[in-house]
């Protein structure tokens, strides 16, 4: 697999079309993120799939809004500061990506900041010539008081925050084996 994806351009017109498809991409989640901080839901709405699908029983931009409209409400201000961001093309039209994010989050009933970090696992899909999201995974590594020293998974689905997340650095694929080979490796070198 190379450096963006295990899909390999043959052409020229192919490169160059993956080259501008790939800034496309990277405009999804700086515009998300503007898009939340200034509670604009039709942008947010408007920057994934026309079915995106919204929790298990609903589907649709429309959906998606009064989904993000609620969901917003459990705090007052937002600030999302999106840095990495790693993009892999499955093919012309699909890709996939990380994005790493720092969120500070102001809560309505106290005024009180919290600062968290976190991941979005996105899959990206191209409809009638626009990158979309098609869907979006969230994954943190804890969310705070913003005075606070942040312990593994503070914060992380205990009801504070209004969006569900996997326990990162849980949520890796190789954070398990990595730990596991390292265990045994650990016990081998102690009995020789």
């Amino acid at each position: 697999m190379g450096r963006l994806g295990p899909w390999t351009p043959t052409t020229v017109e192919e490169r160059l079309d993956r080259m501008e498809s790939l800034a496309e991409i990277r405009q999804l989640p700086y515009r998300y993120a503007l898009a939340l901080d200034s509670r604009d839901m039709d942008a947010v709405a408007d920057l994934f799939v026309p079915d995106v699908r919204v929790g298990r029983d609903e589907s649709g931009r429309a959906a998606l809004r009064r989904w993000y409209t609620e969901a917003m409400r459990a705090s007052r201000t937002t600030i999302h500061q999106v840095t990495n961001h790693i993009v892999d093309f499955d093919d012309a039209d699909r890709a996939r990506g990380v994005v790493y994010c720092r969120d500070q989050l102001e809560r309505p009933s106290t005024g009180q900041w919290e600062v968290g970090e976190l991941q979005y696992w996105d899959d990206y899909l191209r409809v009638d010539g626009e990158w979309c999201f098609r869907r979006r995974k969230f994954h943190r590594w804890y969310l705070a008081d913003a005075l606070s020293r942040p312990a593994h998974g503070t914060g992380v689905n205990d009801g504070s925050d209004p969006l569900g997340a996997r326990q990162l650095p849980e949520s890796f694929p190789t954070w398990a084996p990595y730990w596991e080979t390292a265990d045994s490796h650990s016990r081998h070198a102690r009995t020789d």
